[in-house]
């Protein structure tokens, strides 16, 4: 059996609330359908500071997109915020009204689309959507906004800007959208921009260029970046600290360092032994067991045991998200040094 380790509550170990740009605590996002309440986001608590990059990371269906949208107060019917707290350099976001959001999003929080045609309208030209963004927060001449538009689409990768203002979004692959859409988040150096797997219909090339724009960004504007993706090897190049979801929950929080070389929770172990660069040639590639549960029915207890080699009798009840050894943790049974080094030699 595996021993257990001290535990300490996760908020001993979390940045004081003063301190903090965005600041959840117990958020609960859930949608009502017809074979029940399907709990998206379960208890999610996490801290985030100037300047600091978030990895958000998990498989399909972990809750990190519905997360983001909880920020921003996009959860329409029938899906609602049921429990929590979001505050916004000291304000509470939950509850808020419309005309406060409306005043937030594009101005001092921004989020990117995973689909950018989400972002776009396609009966608008880049420019105007561009300079009516620039316009809706800013009093400056439309021409001013004209050039921050260009100067803006250049930063990331886009040739002759005063050109592709003139065109419309369907003239753009898919990759060029998403440009757009990651240069209209840029627009106004927000507070915290929130990328939802930003790069995914990205070439590599163009895909490090983005990513070199927003750790320039984040550098010199002390703008705060919430990176959900699903790709480890993006984040292990951009995020201070990473955060891994399972099930609606946070199950491991961490610097990006100790996360990637020393995984505590066995799903984010399992996570990291399935990229094909960890296994051999000419071995199989490792898998983690079973799959993915079923929120509606999933139940008390810890979502993982089905699926866990170390789960035991505790696993029956939900572990809090406690801080273990420095590592903010839901698990009874995490993965200590130890385990690690006899696993590599085994």
């Amino acid at each position: 059996m595996p021993r257990q380790s001290t535990w300490i509550p996760a908020c001993a170990g979390m940045t004081a609330l003063s301190m903090s740009l965005l600041s959840i605590r117990n958020l609960r996002t859930e949608f009502a359908t017809r074979d029940g309440v399907l709990p998206a986001v379960g208890d999610v608590s996490f801290e985030l500071q100037r300047g600091e990059v978030l990895g958000l990371v998990g498989e399909s269906g972990s809750g990190k997109s519905v997360t983001g949208f909880s920020i921003l107060g996009l959860i329409d019917p029938p899906g609602r915020i049921a429990a929590g707290s979001i505050v916004f350099d000291g304000t509470e976001l939950v509850g808020a009204s419309p005309e406060h959001m409306r005043a937030l999003r594009g101005k001092r929080i921004a989020m990117i689309f995973q689909d950018p045609m989400m972002t776009l309208n396609p009966v608008l030209s880049i420019e105007t959507q561009m300079v009516e963004t620039v316009l809706a927060h800013e009093q400056v001449s439309r021409e001013s906004a004209r050039e921050r538009a260009m100067a803006t689409l250049s930063r990331v990768g886009i040739a002759s800007p005063a050109e592709r203002l003139a065109q419309y979004p369907h003239q753009f692959s898919g990759g060029m959208r998403q440009r757009v859409a990651i240069a209209i988040a840029m627009l106004h150096s927000p507070d915290l921009i929130i990328a939802d797997e930003p790069t995914t219909a990205l070439d590599v090339t163009v895909q490090g260029q983005i990513l070199y724009e927003m750790q320039k960004l984040v550098r010199e504007s002390g703008t705060a970046l919430i990176w959900i993706t699903h790709d480890l090897a993006v984040v292990a190049g951009l995020a201070d600290r990473i955060a891994v979801m399972y099930a609606g929950r946070i199950v491991e929080l961490g610097t990006a360092d100790d996360v990637l070389e020393a995984p505590r929770h066995p799903y984010t172990r399992g996570l990291l032994d399935s990229v094909p660069a960890a296994t051999a040639p000419g071995q199989r590639l490792k898998q983690i067991s079973g799959s993915t549960p079923s929120l509606i029915t999933l139940g008390p207890g810890c979502a993982f045991r089905q699926r866990c080699e170390r789960a035991a009798a505790p696993c029956a009840a939900m572990p809090a998200f406690t801080l273990v050894d420095g590592r903010e943790l839901r698990c009874y049974f995490p993965l200590q040094y130890l385990d690690r080094v006899h696993e590599r030699v085994a």
